[in-house]
């Protein structure tokens, strides 16, 4: 976290821990108002890696699921980066400003993609720089985000067309969800940007953000779950991560025989628990069909504004036909299924 950025924070009363921020002073009430409130929350939990050059687009689209061409200042998208064997390394959320491309991903894996990635530039024309210190993010979500984000920056958010980018200057607005919208801006402009937004939305914890992307059904791989699913496991087919049409990239081949010759028998839901202990990505899943084996894994999970936590979990899809799915044993609590906000493909 940008060490300004960490002073301003904490003289509004930021509690932060591990550079991210923990609550604004009462979690309980943060997280009982997000599902209503117009809430806002600084992103820095997420890194931010930049793509410089004019082979950027050109690398990129050798290397990530999902397609590269499909991205303009305008359009962002979501996307995955794989082992050969096409299982995930990171997932990411990717946009466009002026010439370079910006991937946003968990601060904890960030280095070490950055890194696994510049091994792979040869003689290519891209470099590749952290950027996270150098841009603010801040999440605005609510029944009234975009009227806040028009009447703080004058920007309209078309927040029905999803990931789409509207730019002004040296702020970028992405709509994530009807509700739901990320502010970009460099570090020297962020305070003031937030000190306005502040008169008329709630600030709140990391957790909270990740509890509406929990809802919003994306998924984030962490270093707890690198290399446990493929892309379409955590429905990243569904939500643009992945291109059937593009060439080759790592695990290409895995990925796309699994869409055309294969079976998907895992795949991501949302779910509640009802659990007071702490539940945590990679927890494994049983079910009685399964008998000792595990029927699937947490992916992201969150504190609930009912209690218990809501989860993403990757999960046998003939155990959720069949039967209850329990978290850590078969004793244990038991998951409460719910709809997704977006339909998966047959």
């Amino acid at each position: 976290m940008n060490p300004a950025w960490q002073t301003f924070l904490r003289d509004r009363h930021a509690v932060i821990e591990n550079d991210r921020v923990a609550h604004f002073g009462n979690i309980a009430t943060e997280l009982q108002e997000t599902p209503t409130t117009t809430v806002m929350a600084d992103l820095s939990h997420l890194s931010v890696i930049r793509f410089s050059g004019e082979d950027a687009k050109t690398f990129l689209q050798s290397q990530l699921s999902c397609d590269i061409q499909e991205i303009n200042p305008n359009q962002a998208q979501y996307g995955s980066y794989c082992t050969p064997k096409g299982r995930i390394l990171a997932t990411f959320l990717l946009w466009q400003y002026q010439d370079d491309l910006f991937m946003q991903l968990p601060a904890g894996l960030s280095a070490a993609i950055q890194k696994r990635l510049t091994m792979y530039v040869l003689r290519a024309k891209v470099r590749l720089t952290d950027a996270s210190n150098d841009l603010i993010r801040i999440g605005v979500a609510g029944p009234d985000a975009a009227l806040l984000v028009k009447d703080v920056t004058g920007l309209t958010c078309h927040c029905d067309h999803p990931l789409q980018v509207t730019q002004d200057g040296a702020l970028s607005t992405l709509c994530l969800a009807p509700q739901r919208i990320e502010l970009i801006t460099p570090v020297e402009n962020a305070p003031v940007l937030w000190q306005r937004l502040d008169q008329q939305a709630k600030p709140v914890g990391a957790d909270c953000w990740n509890w509406l992307d929990i809802e919003s059904g994306i998924p984030v791989i962490l270093p707890e779950t690198q290399e446990m699913f493929l892309p379409q496991m955590v429905n990243l087919d569904a939500i643009g991560g992945v291109s059937f049409k593009k060439g080759c990239y790592p695990g290409q081949e895995i990925v796309a025989r699994t869409q055309y010759l294969g079976k998907l028998k895992r795949r991501m839901f949302l779910a509640h628990i009802g659990s007071t202990q702490t539940i945590q990505a990679g927890d494994a899943l049983y079910s009685s069909d399964m008998e000792d084996q595990s029927s699937g894994n947490i992916v992201n999970a969150a504190p609930s504004p009912q209690g218990g936590f809501n989860v993403l979990a990757v999960i046998q899809q003939s155990s959720v036909d069949t039967g209850e799915i329990h978290w850590q044993s078969l004793q244990g609590p038991t998951l409460e299924i719910k709809p997704l906000p977006y339909s998966l493909p047959a």
